[in-house]
């Protein structure tokens, strides 16, 4: 067609054409065209109260979907603030794309009102960026956005609007469906003769451990995963990104590792002679101390990102690939092997031992009927929901309190800001998960802390119906600050008490949402049921143990073998 059209509507058929249904965006001055034909569009718009937030709900939409997430924010201080986001979504490897307006192109680089050179800002935390300058690029330069977050390593890309470019008009080319762009083509398929070395390595282990990182879920790759080790019959930990890859109550599993990992766990990972890394990134939280990680292993490491590969920890066999797709690869090799059969039988030995390590230190702790224990509330929220339910975290103790004792039976239901631990993703993170699934039940696990950082969103799930459900684990301190001042500062706890929290169902029934608070282990049962059986948001006030600690933990920089266990 002939016919043109701003830029505006060039930008909202491209988003169209993406599959788009929800954006999470905060309007502003230069996107005030923009938002004028949004009103008429077939797109659902999100309007957080915060840009951060935006950016956290559309890594929750990503991570629970499988789909990019989209965020839209204005020019200069609503750019700046999804920073925060990017950088989360960046370290996890979140495919979104965060649109930003701009000033008009002939005032860049004047100081403009509310401009701000976001491209340089985001340069280092975005896997790309780019600032559209001709309105006919739009359409090209959007498909290219989706592609690059979705491919290879999934991770934030943004594109900057400026104004005269959204309102200007140009016709409409719609770019081949089919995508080459020029210096970018990841590898997705594993060297055949990797994976055949990694298999007789495997098959020469006798305590192997395969060790599951985001990428596993990032691909799609569960289901692979879970055909490879249960016919190796090689018991398998997981990070904090990577629970649920793996369901966390089968016997093979074992759980997280690293510094808030099982005694067993971590033992395993110091006695494996063959560890198997696939789509994790050798965390310092996961290793300690780098020179004792995994002593006696010969390692393996599949993972599509190739500088990901010896980066922290030198490997023996890499494999750069797509996890999904060298699991697979390695699965038809597992059928044809003659070794395997008996290989499988061969770990009972193994399997044994890490049994043995669980029976002497199990995670556990001591029970009251006084108090509400942190583990309890999380026991009690898997009994409640036997894991049928998306669970999203901020960050702290009741983040590792969760990936201890709440077993992640299926992918996409852990979200947790696990590379950049940021405070006021949970709550957010969750509003995404909810609006890309509305027929599950979605939780918001956050502290006291954390759910001060983006409180404001209570307006948003309430004007919008979003039906997450809030539990605050207050124990009115920031409990890992305080944690580590007890162990590492001689219990100095210096601007870590938050006993001048407000009143949390009072402030949520400001917001038209129902409010329940309990203290009584007692009663903690049937308020759960009574929440989740509630239909749309609901916010619980649990008040737990104050001085509650994290165990196992291995303090920062210490090898895997030296837990403090109590």
């Amino acid at each position: 067609s002939s016919m043109k059209l701003t830029g505006s509507q060039l930008f909202l058929n491209a988003l169209q054409r993406e599959g788009v249904d929800t954006i999470f965006g905060y309007p502003g001055g230069v996107l005030l065209g923009l938002y004028d034909h949004l009103y008429d569009a077939k797109i659902n718009h999100i309007l957080v109260r915060h840009e951060q937030a935006a950016v956290h709900a559309a890594e929750g939409y990503a991570r629970a979907s499988g789909k990019v997430g989209v965020a839209l924010a204005t020019s200069g201080p609503g750019a700046t603030n999804t920073v925060t986001g990017l950088v989360d979504a960046m370290m996890d490897s979140m495919p979104i794309v965060v649109f930003t307006g701009q000033v008009p192109t002939g005032l860049i680089g004047n100081d403009a009102f509310q401009e701000a050179d976001i491209c340089g800002i985001t340069r280092p935390c975005t896997k790309h960026n780019y600032m559209v300058r001709r309105t006919e690029d739009i359409p090209r330069i959007v498909q290219q956005a989706f592609y690059l977050a979705r491919s290879g390593r999934p991770g934030p890309v943004l594109v900057d609007l400026p104004k005269d470019v959204l309102n200007e008009t140009a016709v409409e080319r719609i770019p081949p469906k089919k995508m080459h762009m020029r210096g970018y083509n990841p590898t997705t398929e594993g060297h055949p003769k990797q994976i055949q070395k990694a298999l007789d390595l495997i098959l020469a282990a006798k305590k192997p451990v395969a060790y599951v990182g985001g990428g596993v879920i990032s691909s799609d790759g569960s289901t692979e995963l879970f055909e490879f080790v249960t016919k190796m019959q090689i018991p398998t930990t997981m990070t904090l990104m990577g629970l649920g890859a793996f369901p966390g109550n089968h016997p093979l599993s074992m759980g997280m590792l690293g510094m808030h990992g099982s005694y067993a766990t971590n033992m395993a990972v110091m006695e494996t002679d063959c560890l198997i890394a696939i789509g994790s990134r050798f965390d310092d939280r996961v290793t300690g101390k780098i020179d004792e990680f995994a002593p006696k292993a010969k390692i393996i490491h599949i993972d599509i990102d190739p500088s990901s590969i010896s980066k922290n920890i030198q490997v023996d066999i890499p494999i750069v690939g797509d996890a999904r797709n060298v699991l697979a690869a390695l699965n038809e090799r597992v059928r044809e092997d003659k070794r395997v059969p008996e290989y499988a039988q061969s770990m009972q030995r193994w399997q044994q031992q890490i049994q043995k390590w669980r029976d002497e230190h199990p995670l556990g702790y001591k029970k009251s009927d006084k108090t509400i224990k942190p583990q309890y509330l999380i026991e009690s929220l898997f009994d409640v929901t036997q894991g049928n339910a998306i669970v999203a975290t901020d960050v702290g103790q009741h983040q590792m309190w969760t990936a201890q004792f709440f077993p992640f039976t299926q992918p996409r239901a852990n979200l947790t800001s696990g590379g950049l631990g940021t405070m006021g993703y949970g709550f957010p993170a969750a509003m995404g998960a909810a609006m890309a699934h509305p027929d599950k039940l979605v939780i918001a696990l956050t502290g006291d802390g954390g759910f001060q950082m983006n409180v404001q969103e209570l307006a948003t799930i309430a004007e919008f119906n979003i039906p997450v459900k809030i539990v605050i684990m207050n124990n009115h301190y920031l409990g890992m600050v305080r944690q580590w001042q007890e162990i590492f500062f001689q219990k100095r706890y210096s601007s870590s008490d938050l006993s001048k929290n407000p009143d949390f169902v009072k402030l949520a029934e400001a917001y038209g949402i129902k409010g329940i608070r309990t203290e009584n282990p007692a009663d903690l049962i049937g308020v759960l049921r009574e929440a989740f059986e509630t239909p749309g948001p609901i916010l619980l006030d649990i008040h737990v143990e104050r001085e509650e600690n994290v165990y196992p933990m291995v303090p920062a920089g210490g090898a895997l073998n030296n837990m403090l266990l109590a």
